[in-house]
């Protein structure tokens, strides 16, 4: 799976289009970064920049920004609403999917130490990225701002992380960071009355709630969701009430979560919830757990599709009550992705065999080797699913669902293969049509072929290890599952089997090309044993499906 990181620079213009626009192009000149949102402020003097990409990208992808903005934005004529000390003013690293806090803290650390030698700028690190707790917090390093930093930046407790101790008259300072991932989530009340959507505001939000008691001390009432800043107000175009949230950690209070503790308050308070709003993009990690949420809450499987799970999502959130809500627009990873990546998947099943009947050698046998595997996938979750509703069944409802929920993720993972295997047979096509003029271009065009031989024989390969896990479910299936479907479990097994063995085909008709010989022979090994586990299981699972067919 691909780390993703948002990074949302802030840059210190908000009039002038065209330094906001030679900002973001050299953004998006780098290979592998998504330049998702740029929002200038007239009044702050600053655009706030929203990029998502693999981290290296993002890293590079930052420092360019933050070199062009130096360039082109002279802060000693810099006024603005906002707090501000530099040209980039601040830029957070955000881990987005697949990376921890961890690994991300390094990367800005990466970013950082380059801005300040490279670029001499001085650097300040803040909240996960900065181990020293007394300067972790953004406004206080940006206290005194731009004007008052040429004195602070020399006292040693202020010291920068990196770069310079001497303050940069034009392009002054930033802060670099990592912090994780905000969403703005707005619920909708049946109500009008901003302060009766402020008293649900306070029920929830952490800061909670000020009272003065009989004798006139003050006491703060904490709210019931962390991590979440929250108020009320009413929405004239829309012609009603919302609590309008910040969700400042998802891992804390999931977006599901927030949902249900509003309707919960709006409940005891004689209002109730109507729906939903997401402003902004979302992780899909937060959509589908949301999804799987209201399915156990109804006692149903989760082992459902990733689209049912989204589709679930948004009508339990109330997601499209106001507008429309369209994933491939709202969900970051969907907007992160490429037509190419999809291709075929997004293919009838018509459509697919029709390409693959044509004069084109791709799709060929490891693509349809993947779609076989996923096939039979989602056989072993069809029938851990009917498994699972069974009357009389019910208290194996989450053993089932489990399963299920496996067999969805195996064929989700097989479905990306079939688009993965035709595109690494085109990236060998690639590599042979380098040119081989000069001895430098014949090494060039040697190591990329042997890159991309070797990626042509880890697709199948992993083909072959997922088809096998296929195979595992259609066995449990085939001996635990509910016995009406049981052949539907033994050509869950077959198409399998048929996936294991025509991926297997697929690693040695490329095994030929890798000169590294240690490395193939450890592979061909491997995917020899995938083979002889897949004929076992084969035998098992038609032997239990024949057995329980006889029983009647």
């Amino acid at each position: 799976m691909e780390k993703l990181i948002e990074c949302v620079p802030n840059f210190s213009e908000g009039v002038d289009a065209s330094i906001i626009k030679q900002i973001t192009e050299q953004i998006e000149s780098v290979d592998g970064v998504k330049l998702l949102d740029v929002d200038p402020g007239k009044a702050t003097n600053r655009t706030v920049v929203t990029f998502v990409g693999n981290p290296q990208a993002v890293v590079e992808a930052a420092f360019l920004g933050i070199k062009k903005a130096s360039e082109l934005i002279d802060m000693s004529k810099h006024k603005g609403e906002h707090p501000r000390m530099g040209a980039t003013d601040v830029c957070p690293l955000i881990p987005l999917a697949n990376i921890t806090v961890e690994e991300t803290v390094k990367y800005a650390n990466q970013l950082a130490a380059r801005v300040g030698k490279e670029l001499h700028i001085p650097v300040y690190l803040y909240e996960y990225a900065q181990p020293d707790a007394k300067r972790n917090n953004l406004s206080v390093i940006r206290e005194g701002e731009y004007e008052g930093f040429f004195k602070k930046i020399k006292k040693a407790e202020w010291k920068p992380d990196f770069g310079p101790d001497e303050f940069s008259v034009k392009s002054g300072g930033t802060v670099i960071g990592v912090r994780d991932f905000l969403v703005a989530y707005n619920v909708n009340l049946n109500t009008t009355s901003v302060r009766r959507a402020n008293a649900i505001a306070f029920d929830v939000r952490e800061r909670g709630r000020e009272i003065v008691d009989d004798k006139g001390n003050k006491k703060i009432i904490p709210g019931t969701l962390k991590a979440v800043k929250a108020i009320g107000w009413f929405i004239e175009e829309y012609g009603q009430a919302q609590v309008s949230m910040n969700l400042t950690n998802i891992n804390i209070t999931s977006v599901h979560t927030a949902f249900e503790e509003v309707s919960k308050s709006a409940t005891e308070r004689g209002m109730r919830v109507t729906g939903s709003e997401l402003v902004g993009l979302i992780p899909l990690q937060a959509m589908l757990d949301a999804g799987v949420y209201f399915l156990k809450k109804q006692k149903r499987s989760i082992g459902v599709s990733e689209a049912e799970l989204i589709h679930i999502a948004i009508k339990s959130l109330g997601l499209d009550e106001l507008n429309d809500f369209e994933p491939e627009k709202k969900i970051i990873e969907y907007r992160m992705r490429k037509p190419a990546d999809r291709a075929l998947q997004s293919l009838t099943i018509a459509g697919f065999a029709d390409k693959t009947a044509s004069e084109s050698p791709a799709p060929g046998g490891g693509s349809v080797s993947a779609y076989l595997g996923a096939l039979g996938a989602a056989l072993g979750a069809m029938v851990a699913n009917l498994s699972a509703v069974k009357k009389g069944w019910e208290e194996r409802l989450d053993e089932f669902s489990a399963i299920a929920a496996k067999g969805q993720e195996i064929k989700e993972r097989l479905l990306k293969l079939v688009d993965e295997d035709t595109q690494a047979f085109n990236d060998i096509m690639s590599a042979f049509g380098l040119p081989k003029t000069t001895e430098g271009e014949k090494l060039a065009r040697k190591e990329a072929i042997q890159q991309a031989t070797r990626r042509a024989i880890e697709v199948p390969l992993t083909v072959m290890q997922k088809s096998l896990e296929a195979m595992q479910i259609a066995k449990a299936m085939a001996e635990n599952g509910n016995p009406n479907s049981v052949s539907d479990a033994g050509v869950g097994a077959l198409c399998a089997r048929s996936a294991v063995m025509g991926a297997h085909l697929n690693v040695k008709i490329n095994a030929g090309g890798i000169e590294d010989k240690v490395w193939i022979e450890k592979i061909l090994a491997q995917a020899d044993e995938i083979e002889k586990d897949a004929l076992k299981l084969e035998k098992e699972v038609l032997a239990q499906v024949d057995k329980v067919i006889a029983k009647g």
